[in-house]
C-alpha cells in the first residue's frame, strides 16, 4: 500500500542577509530560508529577489512554502508522474567511474553509520521535513549541508537522511545528495558518474490557486505532481502558479545494501514499492 509520499525536502540556502548565516539553534528555518534552497519547491532563482521591492521576496517565499506543503499531497508514487519527472540518462561506463561511485558509497555509509539512532541526527541539526504528514520515507534535512552542496560536493555530508518510520522509531535506510538546478548533466557526472547513478528532478508543477487546493487529492487532479497540467499556458489559464522545476537535482543512495543495483536503485529512489 502506497502512502502519500513527501516530494522531498524544501531546503538548503540560508536566509537572505548573509550566505554564511545559520539559523539559531533550535529554531526551524523560515519560509524565506526554505525558499532560498537550491532545491526549493518553486524552482526560482532566488538571487533575482535582491532587486525586488521590500516584502516581495517574502511573498514569493510564502508561495513556495505553500507549494511545498501542498505538493506533498499531490502524489502517491513517483513512478506515476510521467511529464512531472526528469531523469538523467545512463551513460557508457568510463575508466574510473566504478571507483568514483564506490568512494561515494563508502562516504555515504560512514555518514549513515553515525545516524542509525535518529536522535543523533536531530542533535546534529537535521530537521524532519513535515513530520506531521504520513510518509513512506521521512527526510531529515541538514540545511547547512544543503548550502554546502549548492557550492561543492562533500559525500560525507548528505543533504538529507532517509528514514522509514516504525511506530515511534525511525530506521535509517539511505541518504540523499542534492545539486543546483542550474547543473548540466556533465556537472552531475562530476559529482557521481552517470554511468552508475541516475539523478532526478521534479518538473512542470502547477500550484493550485486558493480555493482549489483540495484538487490535489482528487483521483484525476489538474494541479500538482499528478496533475494533468504540464505547461505554463495551461497553468496560467487555470489560475495556478507554474514552477518549471519543483526541486533541484537529487539522488538517493542506499549504502547498507549489498549490490550496486540495490545501492543505486532507481525504483526505490522513486518511492515505488519497498
Amino acid at each position: 500500500m502506497r502512502d502519500r509520499i513527501a516530494i522531498l525536502i524544501s531546503l538548503f540556502m540560508l536566509a537572505s542577509l548573509s550566505w554564511g548565516q545559520q539559523p539559531a539553534a533550535g529554531n526551524p528555518p523560515s519560509s524565506t530560508e526554505q525558499s532560498m534552497s537550491g532545491m526549493d519547491m518553486s524552482g526560482h532563482d532566488m538571487s533575482g529577489m535582491k532587486n525586488m521591492p521590500a516584502g516581495s521576496a517574502d511573498k514569493e517565499a510564502d508561495k513556495d512554502s505553500d507549494a511545498s506543503a501542498n505538493a506533498m499531497h499531490s502524489m502517491e508514487g513517483h513512478m506515476d508522474m510521467g511529464p512531472h519527472m526528469k531523469m538523467t540518462e545512463l551513460r557508457p561506463m568510463k575508466p574510473g567511474d566504478a571507483e568514483r561511485a564506490q568512494a561515494v558509497v563508502e562516504a555515504a555509509r560512514t555518514a549513515a553509520d553515525k545516524y542509525l539512532d535518529y536522535h543523533v541526527a536531530l542533535n546534529d541539526g537535521f530537521k524532519i521535513f513535515h513530520p506531521e504528514i504520513p510518509q513512506k520515507i521521512y527526510h531529515f534535512t541538514n540545511y547547512s549541508y544543503g548550502f554546502e552542496a549548492f557550492m561543492h560536493f562533500n559525500p560525507e555530508h548528505p543533504t538529507s537522511l532517509l528514514y522509514e518510520k516504525h511506530g515511534d522509531d525511525y530506521k535509517l535506510v539511505g541518504v540523499m545528495y542534492t545539486a543546483p538546478k542550474r547543473f548540466t548533466e556533465d556537472d552531475l557526472d562530476q559529482r557521481i558518474p552517470l554511468s552508475i547513478a541516475q539523478w532526478h528532478e521534479h518538473v512542470n508543477f502547477c500550484l493550485a490557486p486558493l480555493g482549489h487546493r483540495y484538487e490535489y487529492l482528487l483521483p484525476n487532479p489538474r494541479f500538482g505532481l499528478r496533475g494533468s497540467i504540464t505547461t505554463q499556458d495551461a497553468c496560467d489559464a487555470a489560475g495556478g502558479t507554474f514552477r518549471p522545476v519543483v526541486f533541484n537535482w537529487m539522488v538517493h543512495v542506499y549504502p547498507f545494501e549489498k549490490d550496486q543495483a540495490s545501492i543505486w536503485s532507481v525504483e526505490r529512489q522513486h518511492g515505488d514499492k519497498d
